[in-house]
């Protein structure tokens, strides 16, 4: 048998999370079965998780080698959980393990024995099976902490700027730039020469990411915020941005001073604004709150919602190969992750260690070990 941990909301929106026991399962032709070694613990497997319980008010209940965890969903929240209403979801997006057990097709027994990174869900599990074009074989030398966030940061990052080439953009602006994800395109946009606009919330932040070499930084928190990031936009000339953070009026001034560095050198007055399209997407939930729009920045501008899964598909699997490949071969350096401690399944049911994963701080990302304790 194998734990796995399971998120469960009830009709009447109790949340419970337990470990339970599932059948180590048996291949069949082109899947694999991975032991699971590392798995990471992103923003949108906590959605899942908690399903929008405040993390302060779990309650814990079992025994310490099958903890359980109890909440209550907002009733905001529960009407557009129907779907998932009386079903244990099993919760975890990417993580990296040995291949133990292969199907008869040769794509399958070529995976026999080797550390792979691997995507699909599930993962917050000890044995994985999943079909083996799902598996990324990892290059010599990686460990599975190394390989286990190969899908969600990484892919990202790539998506991003594989969107802003076929959008007709040359530079970007992204938020939350001190996270994992936006350390990554720090570097990702070095090496491919793309201007980046990172915005972050403190001033340690901004230190971390010179540190990096950003050229551009801009804390929000900042009073000279707005004169910040319209030079910084004007120098870079970027015309898109990704917003991890979507509460609050940051989209809005993103656009604002799109449309300021926009007017710079304008030969003349429109009452329509700037001709420059300006484009926005929010990929992240942050902030949860409305996300606050003043219409100051012209008439030439979108924002829409970028969701990974969504823009792979698009994209076709050739160009999903292409970026899969870019991420093996720079796999310790351009897309090297950082985690502050490893936990094991039962600790990632204790409310104190929920709480502390919950906040998604920047520099406090956890790396979830299944045989850890056991």
């Amino acid at each position: 048998m194998s734990l796995q941990i399971r998120s469960l909301v009830r009709a009447d929106g109790e949340l419970e999370l337990s470990l339970v026991d599932v059948p180590v399962p048996t291949p069949a032709a082109h899947e694999v079965v991975v032991r699971v070694d590392a798995a990471p613990i992103n923003p949108s497997d906590i959605g899942v998780l908690l399903a929008r319980v405040d993390a302060a008010a779990l309650r814990g209940s079992g025994t310490p080698e099958r903890p359980m965890v109890h909440g209550k969903v907002p009733d905001a929240a529960l009407a557009g959980m129907k779907a998932r209403i009386g079903k244990a979801l099993p919760v975890g997006n990417e993580g990296a393990g040995v291949v133990i057990a292969a199907g008869a097709a040769p794509e399958a027994q070529a995976l026999l024995g080797k550390l792979v990174g691997m995507s699909g869900g599930g993962m917050y599990v000890e044995h994985r099976c999943l079909p083996a074009a799902q598996c990324l074989v990892l290059p010599e030398g990686a460990t599975a902490a190394d390989g286990a966030s190969t899908f969600v940061n990484p892919m990202t990052v790539l998506g991003m700027l594989e969107t802003m080439r076929l959008e007709g953009h040359t530079a970007l602006v992204h938020t939350a730039a001190a996270s994992n994800l936006g350390q990554m395109l720090v570097r990702a946009c070095a090496r491919d020469g793309v201007p980046l606009v990172n915005v972050v919330r403190r001033p340690e932040q901004v230190s971390l990411l010179r540190e990096l070499g950003a050229a551009h930084v801009c804390d929000s928190s900042a009073p000279s915020f707005a004169a910040d990031l319209t030079e910084a936009i004007a120098s870079t000339g970027a015309t898109l941005a990704f917003d991890a953070v979507a509460g609050g009026d940051l989209s809005s001034r993103i656009l604002q001073c799109m449309e300021a560095a926009a007017n710079r050198d304008a030969a003349s007055y429109s009452p329509y604004g700037s001709t420059t399209h300006k484009q926005l997407y929010i990929y992240g939930m942050l902030d949860r709150g409305p996300t606050v729009l003043s219409r100051n920045f012209g008439m030439a501008w979108g924002i829409g919602a970028w969701l990974l899964p969504n823009r792979l598909q698009a994209f076709g699997p050739q160009v999903t190969a292409r970026l899969r490949a870019r991420v093996a071969a720079e796999l310790t350096s351009t897309f090297a992750s950082h985690y502050t401690g490893e936990i094991g399944l039962a600790e990632a049911l204790d409310p104190a260690v929920i709480a502390r994963y919950a906040r998604q701080a920047t520099g406090e990302k956890l790396l979830l070990v299944p045989s850890r304790g056991r």
